[in-house]
Protein backbone atom coordinates (compact mmCIF):
# COMPACT_ATOMS: atom_id res chain seq x y z
CA UNK A 1 0.00 0.00 0.00
CA UNK A 2 1.22 3.48 -0.83
CA UNK A 3 0.31 6.59 1.00
CA UNK A 4 -1.39 9.44 -0.79
CA UNK A 5 0.08 12.88 -0.26
CA UNK A 6 -2.62 15.54 -0.58
CA UNK A 7 -0.61 18.68 -0.01
CA UNK A 8 -0.74 19.82 -3.63
CA UNK A 9 -4.53 19.47 -3.82
CA UNK A 10 -5.10 21.35 -0.56
CA UNK A 11 -2.64 24.06 -1.59
CA UNK A 12 -4.36 24.45 -4.96
CA UNK A 13 -7.79 24.75 -3.32
CA UNK A 14 -6.59 27.34 -0.81
CA UNK A 15 -4.78 29.30 -3.49
CA UNK A 16 -7.97 29.35 -5.57
CA UNK A 17 -10.01 30.76 -2.66
CA UNK A 18 -7.42 33.46 -2.02
CA UNK A 19 -7.39 34.30 -5.73
CA UNK A 20 -11.12 35.05 -5.55
CA UNK A 21 -10.75 37.26 -2.47
CA UNK A 22 -8.29 39.62 -4.11
CA UNK A 23 -9.30 43.17 -3.24
CA UNK A 24 -11.09 42.24 -0.01
CA UNK A 25 -10.14 44.23 3.08
CA UNK A 26 -8.00 43.22 6.05
CA UNK A 27 -7.30 39.54 6.64
CA UNK A 28 -10.12 38.42 4.42
CA UNK A 29 -7.82 38.63 1.42
CA UNK A 30 -4.87 36.76 2.87
CA UNK A 31 -6.02 34.42 5.67
CA UNK A 32 -7.64 31.27 4.31
CA UNK A 33 -10.25 30.76 7.03
CA UNK A 34 -11.48 34.37 6.89
CA UNK A 35 -11.29 34.40 3.09
CA UNK A 36 -13.38 31.24 2.79
CA UNK A 37 -16.18 32.72 4.91
CA UNK A 38 -16.00 36.09 3.16
CA UNK A 39 -16.26 34.50 -0.26
CA UNK A 40 -19.30 32.43 0.77
CA UNK A 41 -21.10 35.59 1.84
CA UNK A 42 -19.94 37.51 -1.22
CA UNK A 43 -21.23 34.87 -3.62
CA UNK A 44 -24.54 34.62 -1.77
CA UNK A 45 -25.07 38.38 -2.07
CA UNK A 46 -23.97 38.33 -5.71
CA UNK A 47 -26.55 35.65 -6.53
CA UNK A 48 -29.31 37.52 -4.70
CA UNK A 49 -28.44 40.90 -6.15
CA UNK A 50 -28.33 39.68 -9.74
CA UNK A 51 -32.06 39.11 -9.29
CA UNK A 52 -32.61 42.37 -7.39
CA UNK A 53 -30.87 44.28 -10.16
CA UNK A 54 -33.56 43.20 -12.65
CA UNK A 55 -36.23 44.33 -10.19
CA UNK A 56 -34.62 47.74 -9.67
CA UNK A 57 -34.14 48.36 -13.39
CA UNK A 58 -37.81 47.58 -14.06
CA UNK A 59 -38.79 50.06 -11.32
CA UNK A 60 -36.62 52.68 -13.00
CA UNK A 61 -38.41 52.12 -16.32
CA UNK A 62 -41.78 52.42 -14.58
CA UNK A 63 -40.78 55.66 -12.87
CA UNK A 64 -39.55 57.12 -16.15
CA UNK A 65 -42.76 56.20 -17.94
CA UNK A 66 -44.87 57.55 -15.08
CA UNK A 67 -43.05 60.88 -15.04
CA UNK A 68 -43.14 61.33 -18.81
CA UNK A 69 -46.78 60.29 -19.21
CA UNK A 70 -47.93 62.54 -16.35
CA UNK A 71 -46.30 65.49 -18.09
CA UNK A 72 -48.50 64.65 -21.08
CA UNK A 73 -51.64 64.33 -18.94
CA UNK A 74 -52.01 60.58 -18.30
CA UNK A 75 -51.13 58.59 -15.19
CA UNK A 76 -48.92 55.52 -15.45
CA UNK A 77 -51.71 53.04 -14.76
CA UNK A 78 -54.07 54.67 -17.29
CA UNK A 79 -51.26 54.76 -19.83
CA UNK A 80 -50.43 51.06 -19.44
CA UNK A 81 -54.12 50.16 -19.46
CA UNK A 82 -54.59 52.22 -22.63
CA UNK A 83 -51.68 50.56 -24.42
CA UNK A 84 -53.18 47.15 -23.66
CA UNK A 85 -56.63 48.22 -24.91
CA UNK A 86 -55.12 49.68 -28.11
CA UNK A 87 -53.00 46.53 -28.50
CA UNK A 88 -49.76 48.55 -28.52
CA UNK A 89 -47.32 45.81 -27.52
CA UNK A 90 -44.23 47.77 -26.53
CA UNK A 91 -42.62 46.72 -23.28
CA UNK A 92 -41.53 49.07 -20.51
CA UNK A 93 -37.86 48.86 -21.46
CA UNK A 94 -38.51 50.10 -24.99
CA UNK A 95 -40.92 52.78 -23.77
CA UNK A 96 -38.24 54.02 -21.39
CA UNK A 97 -35.70 54.13 -24.21
CA UNK A 98 -38.16 56.07 -26.38
CA UNK A 99 -38.56 58.66 -23.62
CA UNK A 100 -34.80 59.12 -23.47
CA UNK A 101 -33.94 59.02 -27.17
CA UNK A 102 -37.09 59.84 -29.18
CA UNK A 103 -39.61 61.70 -27.00
CA UNK A 104 -41.71 62.72 -30.02
CA UNK A 105 -42.56 59.06 -30.71
CA UNK A 106 -43.48 58.52 -27.07
CA UNK A 107 -45.70 61.59 -27.27
CA UNK A 108 -47.52 60.09 -30.28
CA UNK A 109 -48.09 56.86 -28.34
CA UNK A 110 -49.55 58.85 -25.42
CA UNK A 111 -51.83 60.78 -27.79
CA UNK A 112 -53.01 57.47 -29.27
CA UNK A 113 -53.79 56.15 -25.79
CA UNK A 114 -55.63 59.39 -24.86
CA UNK A 115 -57.82 59.14 -27.99
CA UNK A 116 -59.17 55.80 -26.74
CA UNK A 117 -60.55 57.33 -23.54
Amino acid sequence: MTRVKRGTTAHKRRKNVLKHTKGFMWGRKSKYKAAKEAIQHAWTYAYRDRRNKKREIRRLWQNRINFASRELGVTYSRFIQGTKKKKIEIDRKILSQLIEEKPEIFQKIVEEVKNKE
